[in-house]
């Protein structure tokens, strides 16, 4: 009897042990859509492996869904099938689409102030904050890998034309007078080539000199923006690089990175590209390199002012429960760290967004050991204060197909089918009607 009683006892004391045991919880997971592949999607997934690796509440599954143009895409086709994910990285032409999109996004400030997360958004770079921020200054999108187009040259080729890389290269006619000396003395048989024509030769030409590309502050103000690039200064530019084009000292790669490629594999002694092709450069050039400003016109506005960023911002769908923002909003403030940020910029090339981070890279003596890798910082920092009015960013509904229609009548241009003035009259009469669309859908 002693026995059956012990072993009822030893089962019941089992029992109430099980019961007190605290469940084990699962994490929850949350979703970031991207459009990193190579090898930086090999470094968004050790930031994502660090953070999940720092908590047990929350794991983050960085999945990669293709081009800019894809991810955006399926993160709105989800939307509608209500399979969204939590985050969606969209590139900067998008930001008006997503910023117009109300019922689609939910404002990161929100999601930061609710989950009670510590986050300063004035830590940011100005003119990047600015660019994801709405008219009363509230971040609507996380600033994440951010550019801005300079100049590389290729100094092995500059040297053996008797052309020292490392003397100022200032304006667009210092660059010419060097790619004249480097296509008569060296076998180079490209001068100067560009990726995303543009958002570089244009875009950026403008807002190095304060010029507006659209009324309503670039179409901040509001969407009854009028496209107004077609000025003196930008037909002054596309003349100029089409004369280059006549005397073969520029070269069309096309409308994305083939003119990267093609810098690196030494076929073209200077680059127009984005700051984040650094990494790319070093890795596959074999030759010596050097990062230079982008090159601006000394004799107009008092320039050079600031250039645009580029890149992509993290947005935050709508449509899930107040736990998981909590955890998107812990992922977004271990982004925000200075010391991530700091690793996030050595390791890719894309631009340091917080000063905080640049100063931590600078104090590890990074850019003595990576010469230039700090311009594009500059160039979007020239100055004190705030960007300049038309140096902050342009932000038009239907931005991608805008650029679609610029990069077409710049091959028009560039292949003698058009006059520098007639294509960028064309470009803003079809682009014109591309914004009164955008604003007849979103009244």
């Amino acid at each position: 009897m002693t026995t059956r009683r012990t072993f009822f006892a030893s089962l019941a004391a089992a029992a109430l042990a099980l019961g007190l045991a605290a469940p084990v919880r699962a994490a929850t997971e949350i979703q970031l859509w991207h459009a990193m592949d190579g090898a930086l999607g090999a470094q968004l997934d050790q930031v994502v492996q660090r953070f999940n690796a720092a908590q047990k509440d929350y794991r983050v599954t960085a999945v990669y869904k293709g081009s800019y143009d894809e991810t955006l895409a399926a993160g709105l086709a989800a939307r509608l099938a209500g399979k969204a994910p939590h985050v969606l990285q969209v590139y900067d032409v998008g930001t008006a689409n997503m910023a117009a999109a109300k019922g689609a996004i939910r404002p990161v400030h929100q999601v930061m102030r609710e989950a009670g997360e510590k986050f300063d958004a004035n830590a940011f770079v100005p003119a990047v904050a600015s660019f994801y921020s709405d008219s009363k200054g509230n971040l609507l999108a996380l600033p994440f890998n951010t550019s801005t187009p300079v100049l590389y040259v290729n100094r092995d080729a500059f040297d053996a034309s008797g052309v020292d890389a490392r003397k100022p290269i200032k304006t667009w006619y210092d660059l010419q007078d060097a790619l004249l000396e480097v296509r008569e003395k060296s076998q180079v048989p490209c001068g100067l080539t560009t990726t995303w024509p543009s958002w570089v030769m244009l875009e950026n030409t403008l807002a190095w000199h304060n010029e507006e590309f659209a009324t309503r502050n670039n179409g901040y103000d509001g969407l009854d923006a009028q496209l107004v690039f077609n000025t003196r200064l930008a037909i002054r530019h596309l003349s100029l690089m089409t004369a280059w084009s006549k005397s073969k000292i520029f070269t069309y790669s096309g409308r994305r990175d083939e003119g990267e490629r093609r810098f690196a594999r030494g076929e073209c002694a200077s680059l127009t590209a984005s700051s984040a092709s650094y990494a790319n450069v070093a890795q596959n050039a074999k030759f010596r390199f050097a990062v230079l400003p982008l090159p601006h016109y000394d004799d107009i506005n008092n320039a050079p002012y600031n250039t645009l960023m580029g890149g992509a911002g993290l947005w935050v769908l709508n449509g899930k429960s107040a736990g998981e923002y909590k955890g998107v909003a812990k992922f977004f403030a271990f982004l925000s760290q200075p010391e991530v940020q700091a690793q996030w910029h050595q390791a890719t090339g894309y631009l340091p967004i917080t000063r905080a981070a640049y100063e931590i890279t600078k104090a590890a003596g990074f850019y003595q050991k990576h010469p230039g890798a700090d311009v594009g910082i500059q160039q979007m920092t020239n100055g004190s204060g705030p960007p300049k009015a038309y140096a902050r960013g342009i932000r038009l509904g239907n931005h991608l197909m805008i650029r679609t229609v610029v990069d077409e009548e710049l091959e028009q241009t560039w292949s003698l089918q058009k006059p520098p003035k007639q294509a960028l009259d064309d470009a803003v009469r079809r682009g014109n009607d591309l914004l009164r669309r955008f604003e007849r859908a979103n009244k």
